[in-house]
């Protein structure tokens, strides 16, 4: 019996041993046991390799599941939110904000997502999820040319402050807390074909498309926003919905230049 006990603890102790073991070649985690599968991350060298995962099936000969604990950078389609800017149950979370890239994975009821950013007609997401991946056990494989880690990881860092001869309204501490940074070129939204918009001005990117509305009615100085048209701008503020549209409105609480 003594022996048996012995033996147990040995497994035991080798397994650990295994699940704990460094990797020593940066390593691609793939959406399915599959090299043509999405990467949904890069494991860097040195870090220890994520425990086998028991939440899934046996995986195929050469391929390992194994635990992400996440949060986990995705992009949701604008038409995918809510009113209450929640994403919609069934949407898919894709890698880049593209169409016909890699899906993350698909949202689920009672999943937990925070807006971190806007591009054109996506919205970029932290997804607290754990989710499930796959690493190929065989280390003579190159890693898949998907690995690059999606553009767009890391949180927004806040930009430069404007040179000190360059006239704004300066961003103050917000007490809402849902207030963050989003970047892109104010413009005006009349024109003679629609002289009309829900909001007189407007984020665009760098290809002139709309990131969002831009609500100024907040802001104390409002005789100089002209001075910032066709200008890179940091807006500080909270997002909304424009009423009966799938349209995103920034309520802006402070405005400079980029």
């Amino acid at each position: 019996m003594t022996i048996k006990l012995i033996l147990a603890a040995a497994a035991l102790s080798a397994c650990a041993a295994l699940d704990a073991e460094t990797l020593s070649v940066a390593t691609a985690v793939q959406s399915q046991p599959n090299v043509a599968s999405p990467v949904i991350a890069v494991l860097k060298a040195g870090s220890e390799q994520p425990a086998p995962s028991d939440k899934v099936g046996p995986p195929p000969p050469g391929w390992i599941a194994v635990d992400l604990a996440g949060p986990f950078v995705g992009y949701v389609k604008n038409k995918d939110l809510t009113k209450q800017l929640d994403v919609t149950p069934g949407s898919n979370i894709y890698l880049k904000p593209k169409d016909g890239t890699g899906v993350l994975t698909v949202f689920a009821k009672g999943d937990k997502a925070e807006i971190t950013g806007l591009h054109s007609g996506w919205t970029q997401i932290s997804l607290d999820k754990p989710l499930v991946g796959y690493i190929q056990t065989v280390t003579s494989a190159p890693m898949p040319a998907a690995a690059p880690a999606p553009e767009s990881a890391a949180p927004m860092p806040p930009p430069p402050a404007a040179p000190a001869a360059s006239a704004s309204v300066p961003i103050a501490p917000s007490d809402v807390a849902l207030s963050k940074l989003f970047e892109g070129t104010l413009a005006g939204t009349r024109t003679l074909l629609s002289p009309k918009r829900p909001y007189d001005w407007q984020l665009v990117d760098a290809d002139g498309k709309r990131i969002a509305y831009v609500d100024l009615s907040k802001l104390l100085i409002t005789d100089q926003v002209e001075n910032y048209a066709g200008h890179g701008v940091v807006v500080l503020g909270s997002l909304d919905t424009v009423k009966d549209s799938q349209d995103l409105v920034i309520r802006a609480e402070g405005l400079r230049l980029k």
